[in-house]
Formats: structure tokens, C-alpha cells, sequence
């Protein structure tokens, strides 16, 4: 199956500027040559760390962030060299989900404005809009009571699934879910997933879904690729990786993950992190990872690339053995 979105070495540079004259000195990439894919009816999980790229990432897809060089590809067009009347049409196609949901949504405007402000963006269902956000109320679980409500009126949980409602009203294919759920109670977060779920299956979306918690990836990722410092260390189906981790860090990682079962959770080891998150300024030399690595070897001067094997890629000089 050929891929619906695509994105080959990806990377956004921020320049550091310092001085009463704002000279740059330097820049700090956030993403620093990151390709992925995504299948039609698919969800990939993109996670790592605070400040590891992540939500550039994210942004650079939809272009609210122009990436300084790389590719992004929807279903085959080149969505980083378009411009105008071709990149307003293609944004219908993608569209993105914010972390906060209080703070995405205009606290001036009702919901029902809320979720037609897209339509009339791009110029769609004149004469038919109050169905239409009828119907994307409905599709979202909502009561069409809060129509003529506002934001601050509606608790977490709907605030979200308002936002879900705006990013569906362009009837897209592609929706980047940044963070989705991080800002709702865990008893909140299993209903918006679960819409999440259903949405997909109805609609047959592809999900990009930004997330630093690992348990809630695993519930909705048919894969996962894990970030550091900007870049894609390992990548992989969902069960495998949380079965037989080959990377240090996403090893690191998933100990520290709580498990429901408490003669498992005593029971298994857990793996520390020695040392602070290098600075993006001042990275390490080859390996980013290498300075927190317990396996780090002067082979991890040399950058490693991002191997597949069997369908399971790792950029590691020592990976662990399935």
C-alpha cells in the first residue's frame, strides 16, 4: 500500500541571536532530518521527551511552521513547495489538533462559529452550513445544545472533541493529533480516544499522534517511532516495540512506565538516566544519545544511521537483540 503522507529528511533550524543587536550566533535544530510515513486508515505515534521535536514536527506537516528543508508529500504532492490557492486547497486534506483545547479556541466565539469558521475560510456549505455543524456535532458525541455556548462554558473533555469537530468540518484525511489528551483527566482521556478510535474506523483516517506518554501511544498507534534531540531513533509496529525494545533510550523509557500488576511492577528492573538532557546548542558529538547511554563505546562518536531490519528500524551501534 503506498503511503498518503510522506516525509523525507525533514528538518527546521531556529536561529540564536544574542547581543543588543540580536546578531545570530548559531542555530538549534529542532528537527534535524526526520522521514516518515503514513498509510490511509493508519495511526503513527511520535514520541519522545519535552523539547525533542515532536510538535515541530507536527507543525511543519501543516505548514504553520515552514520547515528550512525536507519534503512533506500528500498523496504524492509535494505539499512544501506549494503556495496560494494550491496550498489553501491541500490544508483541507491535513489538518491538526491542538494540546490545549481551551487555549486553541476563540473565547469570543460560540461553538457553532467555532466549528463553521473553516467552512467559511474556505468558502464551503453556504446555505447548508447549521447541518452541517449538526452533524459534526452529532459525529463527535456532542449535545447540539452547546451550539450557542462558549468555550469557558464546556468542561475539558468537550472542549476537545469541539476541537476534533473543527478539524473534521474540511472532511480531511490526514489529522496531526498534537498532544490530544494531555491537558484532560485520565477519566476524560479514555472517551476522546476512544471517538479517536471510532472516527478512524468511520472515516477512515490517518492519524499522527504526538504523545510523550507511552501507555497512551500503545492503546491507539498501529506504529510507533520514537524521537531524541530532533531525531528518529527507532521506529516500529506498535506490539513489537513495546515487546522487544532495541533502542537504549526507548528501553529507558518503557521502565519507566507504570504496570497495573504490582508483583510485575516490584519485580522488574528499571532503568535511570544518568545526567541531564544534553543542551540543543551544544550537542555531542556522533551519537546524540551517547552521554546518558550505559552502552556507549567510542564506535558512538560516529553518528549511526537509521537501519531497517525486518521491518524494524533502530539508529543505534548497539542495539538490544529481539
Amino acid at each position: 500500500m503506498s503511503a498518503l503522507l510522506e516525509v523525507r529528511d525533514l528538518v527546521k533550524e531556529y536561529p540564536v541571536r544574542r547581543g543588543l543587536l540580536r546578531r545570530e550566533i548559531g542555530s538549534v535544530k529542532a528537527v534535524n532530518g526526520v522521514s516518515l510515513t503514513l498509510e490511509r486508515g493508519r495511526t503513527l505515534g511520535l514520541v519522545g521527551e519535552t523539547g525533542c521535536g515532536k510538535s515541530t514536527v507536527g507543525r511543519c506537516l501543516v505548514r504553520l511552521v515552514e520547515p528550512t528543508s525536507g519534503a512533506v508529500y500528500l498523496d504524492g504532492e509535494n505539499l512544501t513547495e506549494m503556495s496560494g490557492r494550491d496550498l489553501r486547497a491541500a490544508r483541507r486534506r491535513i489538518q491538526l489538533v491542538f494540546q490545549d483545547p481551551y487555549a486553541s479556541l476563540d473565547p469570543r466565539q460560540s461553538v457553532g462559529a467555532i466549528i463553521a469558521e473553516p467552512l467559511h475560510l474556505h468558502h464551503l456549505e453556504r446555505g447548508n452550513e447549521q447541518a452541517r455543524i449538526a452533524n459534526l456535532l452529532d459525529l463527535v458525541g456532542l449535545s447540539q445544545s452547546v451550539r450557542d455556548q462558549y468555550p469557558h462554558e464546556l468542561s475539558g473533555g468537550q472542549r476537545q472533541r469541539v476541537g476534533i469537530a473543527r478539524a473534521l468540518a474540511l472532511e480531511p484525511e490526514v489529522i496531526v493529533l498534537d498532544e490530544p489528551v494531555s491537558a484532560l483527566d485520565v477519566s476524560i482521556q479514555a472517551g476522546v480516544l476512544n471517538l479517536l478510535e471510532e472516527l478512524q474506523q468511520r472515516l477512515d483516517l490517518a492519524y499522527l499522534f504526538i504523545s510523550h506518554d507511552l501507555s497512551v501511544v500503545r492503546h491507539v498507534s498501529h506504529e510507533v517511532a520514537v524521537m531524541y534531540l530532533g531525531r528518529i531513533v527507532e521506529r516500529v509496529d506498535a506490539d513489537r516495540l513495546y515487546s522487544s525494545p532495541k533502542h537504549p533510550y526507548t528501553k529507558a523509557m518503557l521502565s519507566a512506565v507504570p504496570v497495573p500488576d504490582p508483583r510485575i511492577e516490584r519485580s522488574r528492573q528499571r532503568i535511570v538516566l544518568e545526567g541531564d538532557l544534553p543542551s540543543p546548542l551544544d550537542l555531542p558529538g556522533g551519537c546524540a544519545f551517547r552521554s546518558r547511554c550505559w552502552k556507549q563505546t567510542d564506535r558512538c562518536a560516529i553518528g549511526p544511521s537509521l537501519i531497517d531490519e525486518q521491518g524494524h528500524a533502530v539508529a543505534c551501534h548497539h542495539p538490544e537483540l529481539e
